[in-house]
């Protein structure tokens, strides 16, 4: 099979998946996660031989794999999709392929596959547990997901979504699977629709989702209206760059190419949660955990900053977009960091530190950093996946002591409640840990070290003192917050005794877990950079080599100085060091200094959110749109129109019905009835004097006919 017909294919497994699981299988779980599982396999196999192909193929960048097909007539010619897989896709569509797949199997076991079937659980809400009796003894286990086929369906719709976007090359089929994807986080999210909390939180992903979508799609119209393409390689060929750059946009003194890219940006706002867009992410943890992990590392946030790397040769010809895209990502990073630190809800945590590391990725870009951002964005990817499943598995064993106690006020997902889970649930410890080094930047070993160095120097060796700085206090919070995270969740003793009743989860959990953790350590190696102390030279440094070759011209690797690579270790081991001091002696939440009412309620954004549009959305719905607009003015139109009508049906009645209508029938009828009256005597029923009357009738026609025969 050639590899552009392989291409084609890879989005189609999990698309099949759902509508098989949706119209056939959703009442056999068994078969269902079959399905799911296996497609996220042919998937991935297909993705790796793509890859392999790729990485055999020598100027991929100028000679890419790509097949397009006729799609809509546009007059004399036809607008035309289909696939591309340069550099850049083939290094996304590695990272998406494997995280996808881990997610798929995880999900097997975090929905208590082969479990019984709950004692009151109920559609739309998380299991409760079942009862069962073993040897004798009576105990509640965890119960299986009531809508386990649905979800399997749901989770292969997501992952055809991604596909779709990463293998596209144009701006509207990847625009396609971006809505797709927007379409399956309002499902997933609010998968347990029964929680009142999840709903909301589905409706708040959707419509803030949307918003940014609304300009993302006035840019993609504005460039297909100035260029007549929506082509990536058509786009960025230097002839339609240079007019887009040429041609002022008679806004805010921005060119075509400054206005299309702030529009396209402003899509990947909302759907990456950048300020002031963010948040929508954090509420997003209302889904179940591998939702968490889908949207954070494998799908959604994940291809807001593929697109603006993707976009990056048009969204670098204006340093105006460019400078408002580098404050939007470094604000993110400060900010949703310092939210991070005081947040109690182990996925709350890492929801703030996706903000943040996203904010890293899109200031990297605002700075020029593209091979930087892209190789944050996949390492980011392997670890936060991990930090995510691992943290459901953490979850997963603290339920299993809820169950054992019964006492089911305690929170499973509130770092207090936790400590010691090292000795209960060794592999996910060991596997956390090395999620949360990676996210911390822990130096040499760990990939996001070689990431998140790579951007801080790129900052500095380019003189963007402010991002470098700012970003540099960012990594050090997140050093902190992750080792807070660490400490109090598998440190210590147990604070609680559902904690104490803990244990590890089952072996489909954990192997994703292992396989994240590998990645989420060697990956770094692949983009060790040339002139690196000691290390520098001894693996080539690839990512940078072979994702570089994306663009026409390669950007320079950043001269090495000491001064990032300090700066580096110093917020690494620093953070991590003042993480695990402060908090190896709290025992609980009073305790902590950070929980402080600003830091605690995120910044009051959400209280801000609602007073500013949230309320008056709702009194502008309410009082002028149903009161005075439907009420008022629409049913007043109405019943003016009903009032009308009845008073000119009354003048139709009484004037015409009545007075012509009727009497006319009347009259054909009190006529036929006196003709009748006087054709009454004629009846007699007398059979002589109608035959007498006949022949009278028979002889004045004779003579008739007779007189006129004679005449003529």
């Amino acid at each position: 099979m050639t590899t552009e017909a392989l291409i084609w294919l890879i989005p189609l497994p999990p698309a099949l998946a759902f509508f098989l699981i949706v119209l056939f299988t959703n009442k056999n779980k068994a078969l269902s996660h079959t399905i799911g599982v296996g497609a996220a396999i042919l998937s991935w196999i297909a993705s790796m031989i793509v890859f392999a192909r790729a990485l055999g193929v020598e100027h991929l960048g100028e000679h890419p794999f790509k097949s397009a097909v006729n799609w809509l007539p546009t007059g004399a010619e036809w607008f035309r999709v289909g696939v591309l897989i340069d550099p850049l896709s083939a290094a996304v569509l590695f990272f998406v392929s494997i995280t996808i797949f881990m997610i798929f199997l995880y999900s097997v076991g975090y929905h208590n596959y082969g479990q019984p079937a709950g004692d009151h659980d109920h559609a739309g809400l998380p299991p409760h547990g079942a009862t069962v009796t073993e040897h004798g003894h009576t105990h509640v286990v965890p119960s299986v997901e009531p809508m386990y086929s649905r979800f399997f369906a749901f989770l292969g719709l997501f992952a055809f979504g991604m596909y779709v976007l990463v293998i596209s090359d144009n701006l509207l089929t990847l625009f396609v699977g971006w809505e797709i994807m927007g379409l399956c986080s309002y499902l997933l999210i609010g998968f347990w629709y029964g929680k009142k909390s999840a709903r909301d939180a589905a409706v708040k992903a959707f419509m803030t989702t949307r918003v940014g979508d609304v300009f993302m799609l006035l840019g993609i119209s504005f460039l297909y209206s100035a260029t007549g393409t929506l082509s990536f390689r058509e786009i960025f060929t230097e002839k339609v760059l240079h007019v887009l750059q040429t041609v002022p946009s008679g806004v805010f003194g921005l060119s075509a190419a400054g206005l299309i890219g702030l529009l396209l940006f402003i899509g990947t706002v909302g759907k990456s949660a950048q300020w002031p867009l963010h948040v929508w992410l954090p509420d997003a943890m209302e889904g179940p955990t591998p939702v968490s992990a889908m949207i954070h590392a494998a799908t959604m946030v994940s291809a807001g900053v593929y697109m603006v790397i993707r976009m990056f040769p048009l969204l670098s010809l204006d340093a105006g977009t460019m400078t408002v895209i580098a404050f939007i990502g470094t604000f993110t990073a400060i900010f949703a960091a310092s939210i991070a630190v005081a947040q109690n809800d182990i996925k709350r945590v890492l929801a703030y530190s996706t903000i943040s590391q996203l904010g890293f990725m899109i200031a990297a870009l605002g700075i020029g950093a593209y091979v930087a951002a892209a190789f944050h964005l996949v390492t980011h990817a392997f670890f936060k996946a991990l930090l995510f499943l691992g943290s459901g598995s953490v979850i997963h064993g603290m339920e299993h002591g809820v169950l054992h106690t019964g006492n089911h006020h305690v929170d499973a997902q509130d770092m207090f409640n936790m400590g010691g889970l090292r000795k209960k649930m060794p592999i996910t410890f060991w596997t956390f840990l090395i999620g949360g080094f990676a996210l911390s930047g822990f130096p040499l070993i760990t990939a996001g070290f070689w990431s998140k160095d790579e951007i801080l120097a790129d900052a500095f060796g380019h003189g963007h003192m402010a991002v470098f700085i700012t970003l540099a206090i960012a990594a050090f919070m997140t050093a902190f917050y992750t080792m807070r995270q660490i400490t109090l969740t598998f440190l210590g003793e147990p604070r609680t005794e559902e904690a104490k009743h803990a244990h590890e989860t089952p072996w489909t959990m954990t192997t994703p877990l292992v396989v994240l953790s590998f990645f989420a350590v060697t990956y770094g190696w692949l983009g060790i950079p040339e002139h690196f102390p000691g290390l520098g030279g001894i693996l080539p440094n690839w990512f940078h080599d072979f994702v570089g070759h994306t663009l026409e011209h390669v950007p320079e690797a950043p001269a090495f100085s000491w001064v990032p690579l300090l700066t580096s270790l110093f917020v690494a081991l620093g953070g991590l060091f003042f993480g695990w001091f402060y908090y190896r002696n709290v025992k609980s939440a009073q305790e902590d200094v950070f929980q402080i009412g600003v830091l605690k309620n995120k910044w009051y954004f959400d209280e801000v959110y609602d007073f500013l549009f949230i309320k008056p959305a709702y009194w502008f719905s309410e009082t002028f749109v149903s009161k005075w607009m439907d009420k008022t003015v629409i049913d007043g139109i109405l019943h003016s129109f009903g009032i009308a009508t009845q008073w000119t049906g009354e003048k139709i009645r009484r004037w015409f019905d009545l007075a012509v209508v009727n009497k006319f029938g009347d009259m054909v009828g009190y006529g036929t009835k006196d003709i009748g009256k006087g054709m009454t005597p004629i009846q007699t029923g007398r059979i002589q004097q109608y035959m007498l009357a006949a022949v009278f009738a028979f002889l004045l026609v004779s003579l008739i006919l007779y007189y006129f025969l004679t005449a003529a």
